[in-house]
């Protein structure tokens, strides 16, 4: 399945965080040959896109520099793409990283703040000509779950996707390389995260863009579960993923592959069942 076609599902793209600090699985896959072997496990579970992390946006999280970010994901990149066929997505806010990670082989470019962390990030995601996809968020991962308000958030969220689709257009993005993210969990209360679920159908709408969801593992959840950690939320998980899938998004992004194939199989099987 391709990523510009109309798929009769929903791709799926599996995290590969190299990091010691993200919220799910922080320091899991930490060394290059440690992350190589899960994005090799996630391959063989169904993966269509791997996304390469080396700077957590959890909430709270501080940024790294630029050295240590190309450190933690370019020995990852470099040895997926020697070894393996699969699209490879390079999840960083700064085009100095994207740019290495896609003259490496990277297909997209997945970036939280849309577009808006270096002066150059525009201008580098049209001349790399790759997949985009930007995702709204308030604030930086360190502040953004500092008290976030909304008067409505579906309509501020679209608005403000719909100006960096623009803005990216304007530096001479492909609009068909756009991809959009409402930002499931970046700066958002539960009530928001829930109102932006139920309206997925209305941002792709409203924008006429591709849309990636991401919700796996997510506080939300907590919300709706209190106790349950990280590790314990792949039911909420499937759940929203499905609800996406229903509304009609191009991605689903997740650390339970297996699962969210799976799960998929049944979702479609049943869609397409005789009366």
């Amino acid at each position: 399945m391709g990523l510009t076609e109309d798929n009769p599902r929903p791709l799926v793209m599996g995290i590969v965080n190299v990091t010691p600090d993200s919220f799910s699985d922080g320091g899991h896959h930490a060394t290059a040959d440690q992350a190589i072997a899960h994005a090799h496990a996630l391959i063989q579970a169904g993966a269509d896109i791997l996304d390469i992390g080396g700077e957590s946006t959890r909430p709270g999280a501080s940024p790294v520099s630029l050295q240590e970010e190309m450190d933690r994901v370019m020995p990852v990149i470099e040895g997926l793409c020697q070894n393996t066929s699969v699209t490879i997505s390079i999840d960083t806010r700064r085009p100095e990283i994207a740019h290495a990670a896609i003259k490496a082989g990277v297909q997209i470019w997945n970036d939280v703040s849309a577009l808006r962390t270096a002066p150059a990030s525009l201008q580098t995601a049209a001349d790399l000509n790759v997949p985009v996809v930007l995702m709204h968020m308030r604030g930086e991962p360190g502040t953004m779950q500092d008290k976030p308000q909304y008067e409505d958030v579906v309509a501020e969220v679209i608005a403000f996707l719909r100006e960096r689709v623009q803005a990216a257009m304007a530096a001479g993005v492909r609009q068909e390389n756009i991809i959009i993210d409402p930002g499931i969990g970046f700066g958002k209360r539960l009530k928001d995260n829930l109102a932006l679920m139920q309206a997925l159908g209305r941002i792709i709408e409203e924008t006429g863009q591709r849309l990636l969801f991401g919700a796996s593992r997510k506080r939300f959840i907590e919300g709706l579960d209190p106790g349950a950690a990280p590790d314990d939320r792949l039911g909420g998980s499937l759940a929203s993923a499905l609800w996406a899938t229903q509304a009609g998004v191009h991605m689903i992004r997740v650390h339970d592959v297996k699962e969210m194939v799976q799960a998929l199989r049944v979702w479609h099987a049943i869609k397409d069942a005789a009366p």
